[in-house]
C-alpha cells in the first residue's frame, strides 16, 4: 500500500575488486541510512566489485551469479535486520551463456519483492555490455514493497524518456537508477561538463514530464583499464535526488562516499499532477510510430496501412 511520505536514500561510493571489502563499506551506509529513519535505500550499478565491462573478456562472466543468490542473500538479511528496503544490483547468471544487468529489491522483510533486467544495453568504448548481458525481458513494470511501488531501471535506461514514461504508466510512486556511470580522462574538462550536465539534465526532466521523484545513485572514483591500453574511467559521482518538478531535492559531490536522503511527499506529488496535468493531455490518439525505429518511407506507409490513414 503506497504510503503518503517516503523517506528515501541513495548511497554513492567508490569500489575495489574486494567483495569483502565493498560488502562491509555498504553494510556501514546501510547502517547509517537505517540510524536515520530512511526507509528506501538505492545502491549503485554493480556495486560488488569493479566495473568490468572497460572491457571484453570471459573470464569476467565468472563474477555472474544467480537470484537468489549470494548478494540476494546478503542484501536480504541487511534489509530485514535494519528494516530498509534496499534496490541492489547484481550481474545474474540465468543459465549458462545467459547473463543479465539486474536490480533486485528486498523489502523490510528481507524478501525479494522483485528484479528488473536492464533493457536499454550500451556498446560503447569502455562501456562494452552487450558482450556481457542480454537485453532484460521483464518489462516496465514497478515493484510493490511495504512503502510503495518502487520504478526500477539501470543506468543506460536513464536516457529513454520512454522507459520513465512506462514505468510512471504502469503506477510507479518514484523512480530509482543504480548507475555506474564516469567520464573518459582523454575528453577535455568542458566537455566532461557537458557530458555530466547532460546526464542531470535528462533525468531531473523525466521527473518533470511525468511528475514523480527520481533517485540516481552513481559510484565515484578512478577504475582503471583491466587491459591497460587505455587511461580508464573517471566515475563522476553527483549522485542526487530530486522532485516531480526537477528540483534538487540533495546531491553529492564527484568525490565523496556519501549518504543522500530526502523525504518524498506523495500528496504533493499528486498536487503537483493537477497542476501540470502532462498525463491527461497526452495525445495517445496521435502517437503512432512511437514503436518504430525511425520514420523513413517504408515505416511511414505501415503506419499509414495499419491507421487507415
Amino acid at each position: 500500500m503506497t504510503r503518503s511520505h517516503i523517506n528515501a536514500g541513495l548511497v554513492q561510493a567508490s569500489f575495489s575488486d574486494d567483495r569483502e571489502k565493498n560488502w562491509k563499506k555498504l553494510t556501514q551506509q546501510l547502517e547509517q541510512a537505517a540510524e536515520a529513519g530512511t526507509e528506501l535505500v538505492v545502491l549503485p550499478e554493480l556495486h560488488n566489485g569493479l566495473y568490468f565491462c572497460q572491457h571484453e573478456d570471459s573470464k569476467e562472466f565468472e563474477r555472474a551469479e544467480p537470484i537468489p543468490g549470494p548478494s540476494t542473500e546478503f542484501l536480504s538479511a541487511l534489509a530485514k535486520r535494519l528494516q530498509l528496503v534496499i534496490v541492489g544490483s547484481v550481474f545474474e547468471r540465468r543459465a549458462a551463456g545467459l547473463y543479465h544487468n539486474t536490480a533486485i529489491v528486498l523489502d523490510k522483510d528481507g524478501r525479494l519483492a522483485g528484479r528488473y533486467r536492464k533493457m536499454h544495453i550500451p556498446d560503447d568504448p569502455g562501456y562494452y555490455e552487450k558482450y556481457y548481458f542480454t537485453p532484460g525481458d521483464t518489462g516496465f513494470k514497478p515493484v510493490h514493497t511495504s512503502i510503495g511501488r518502487i520504478g526500477v531501471l539501470v543506468c543506460w535506461d536513464q536516457w529513454f524518456p520512454e522507459a520513465a514514461r512506462l514505468m510512471t504508466l504502469a503506477g510507479a510512486d518514484i523512480l530509482v537508477y543504480p548507475t555506474a556511470i564516469g567520464w573518459d580522462p582523454v575528453d577535455d574538462e568542458s566537455e566532461q561538463q557537458r557530458q555530466l550536465d547532460s546526464w542531470i539534465i535528462t533525468q531531473r526532466a523525466h521527473a518533470i514530464s511525468n511528475g514523480i521523484p527520481l533517485l540516481a545513485a552513481n559510484r565515484h572514483g578512478h577504475e582503471p583499464d583491466p587491459d591497460g591500453k587505455m587511461k580508464g574511467a573517471e566515475f563522476w559521482g553527483n549522485s542526487f535526488i530530486c522532485g516531480p518538478q526537477g528540483e534538487i531535492l540533495s546531491q553529492a559531490s564527484a568525490t565523496d562516499d556519501c549518504l543522500l536522503q530526502a523525504n518524498i511527499d506523495l500528496e504533493h506529488n499528486e498536487k503537483i499532477r493537477q497542476t501540470w496535468p502532462f498525463l491527461r493531455d497526452r495525445r495517445i490518439d496521435a502517437y503512432a510510430g512511437m514503436d518504430h525505429r525511425f520514420l523513413d518511407q517504408a515505416s511511414e506507409n505501415e503506419i499509414e496501412k495499419n491507421t487507415g490513414e
